[in-house]
């Protein structure tokens, strides 16, 4: 392990095609330690039956252009060049959500993890025991963030967009266009089943074979359609008709 960044995946169980895959941020300098790290999570996937896609980073100089869409970072300290704790400090301007966990052997610094608002520590060497039960608590603030945030991948790279912002989707020809309440369109190749099971379903309504809104963004509810708050009108499949208007009515609390 002697590159500055390595990429590698764990897959773990049966039918994992629509299994939610997290993605971890890696900085350790060492490859040994790397490679400690790295077999936990493995062991951790196969035990637990996820899936994590891993990039290695050998210095925090390269953390900034590398962590966009992370689910996770775990951060040495004792780095070449800017210290953990100064790329920490700088990663929280620029992400102040992911879950990030410090693996060091600078235990005196535990303390300060807290001013970067670090979710972990793990003292090296790091034990498989030791490890499992803190990734635990790292998958428990891993899933709650990804109810909340979504990773969308389009032709000029990926954007981690707040489900809130998602005013309503749609499929055209092959491309998922997810359209935001900044009235900017986000296009990533994908299906809108596949979209529906990701999505919670209880914020976001299939209205047809080819749309999905978020019902926090209905303004108005007619007959045969809903409007949004950014003035669109999105209407119901004749086949989804009452499911969506009795789902609509529990959501709204009123009567439709």
């Amino acid at each position: 392990m002697t590159e500055s960044v390595l990429r590698f995946r764990y897959a773990a169980g049966k039918g994992t095609g629509d299994m939610r895959t997290y993605r971890i941020v890696m900085v350790e300098d060492s490859d040994a330690e790397a490679a400690t790290l790295a077999s936990h999570l493995r062991r951790y996937a196969d035990e637990q039956g996820v899936r994590f896609s891993v990039t290695r980073l050998a210095s925090a100089v390269d953390l900034e252009c590398d962590h966009a869409g992370a689910d996770l970072v775990f951060m040495d300290i004792d780095l070449p060049g800017m210290n953990g704790m100064e790329a920490a400090a700088e990663l929280r301007r620029h992400d102040p959500d992911v879950p990030l966990v410090f693996v060091t052997n600078l235990a005196q610094y535990a303390v300060r993890g807290y001013q970067v608002d670090a979710l972990d520590f793990m003292v090296k060497p790091v034990g498989y025991e030791d490890f499992r039960m803190r990734m635990a608590r790292a998958m428990r603030a891993m899933e709650r963030n990804f109810v909340q945030t979504r990773l969308v991948s389009d032709p000029d790279g990926s954007r981690v967009v707040a489900l809130r912002d998602i005013v309503y989707l749609e499929l055209v020809r092959h491309d998922l266009h997810y359209h935001l309440a900044d009235g900017s369109t986000i296009r990533e190749r994908g299906s809108i089943r596949a979209a529906e099971e990701s999505l919670p379903s209880d914020t976001f309504l299939r209205m047809s074979q080819g749309c999905l809104v978020n019902m926090g963004h209905v303004a108005l509810v007619r007959t045969d359609s809903v409007e949004l708050d950014d003035g669109t009108q999105v209407y119901f499949s004749r086949s989804r008709k009452r499911a969506c208007l009795d789902t609509l009515n529990r959501f709204l609390g009123g009567t439709i």
